[in-house]
């Protein structure tokens, strides 16, 4: 019964991550891409966003050393900007103490994000998630669904997504995947906690709507 979160938002914020994922790109290819062209990007995840702006300059799909390259240099620029000594980063504390809890009582507990997965390793250990937690970050070829069916794969019901945007509620339809939002940015008639939550809240949540697709 796995229950799969998503990190940006969700557990915490990590500002000015689209001006740093360009960053990286111009270290790896000599010159960044435009904030227009990052904006005119689909898809929710680095692999797909890095891919369509490969295809854009370069004519063809990105190579999976292309894609790591990308990693390193997306990692080099985080750890630049988020040290005790840079930018403030924020903890959704509630939540990831939960998230934690949850992982603690014997749940199958997985973070699924679309960072790239250094970027993913970088931050859950910024916000304080259990290092017994797996990752699954970013991959070539796959997208924010794809990601989701392979945290579950071989695993009984019932699952959960627990994500903050309107492609993480459709990533979750797409996975088949009853969801759970945080905030206020995700429309939809699902459940929703606040940022803010206590663990407590968090995780008397999970074991009503896990009960509920159990029944």
């Amino acid at each position: 019964m796995p229950l799969c979160f998503d990190l940006d938002g969700t557990l915490g914020l990590f500002g000015g991550g689209f001006l740093l994922l360009r960053e990286a790109l111009g270290d790896v290819w000599g010159e960044p891409p435009s904030a227009a062209e990052l904006a005119g990007c689909l898809g929710s995840t680095d692999w797909e966003i890095v891919d369509q702006l490969h295809r854009q300059r370069f004519g063809a799909a990105i190579p999976e050393a292309g894609y790591r390259a990308y990693d390193r240099a997306c990692l080099a620029r985080f750890e630049a900007a988020f040290h005790p000594g840079g930018r403030r980063h924020t903890v959704f504390d509630g939540l990831v103490a939960g998230m934690n809890r949850l992982a603690d009582q014997g749940r199958r507990v997985w973070l699924v994000s679309g960072n790239t997965p250094s970027v993913l390793d970088f931050k859950a250990r910024m916000l304080g998630v259990s290092p017994g937690i797996p990752r699954l970050g970013s991959l070539p070829g796959m997208d924010r669904a794809d990601l989701i069916r392979r945290a579950l794969q071989g695993c009984p019901g019932p699952h959960l997504y627990v994500g903050d945007r309107p492609h993480d509620r459709l990533a979750a339809e797409r996975a088949g995947v009853p969801f759970l939002g945080v905030g206020d940015l995700v429309p939809g008639d699902h459940p929703v906690l606040p940022s803010g939550a206590e663990a407590e809240r968090l995780v008397r949540t999970v074991a009503e709507l896990t009960s509920a697709g159990s029944a």
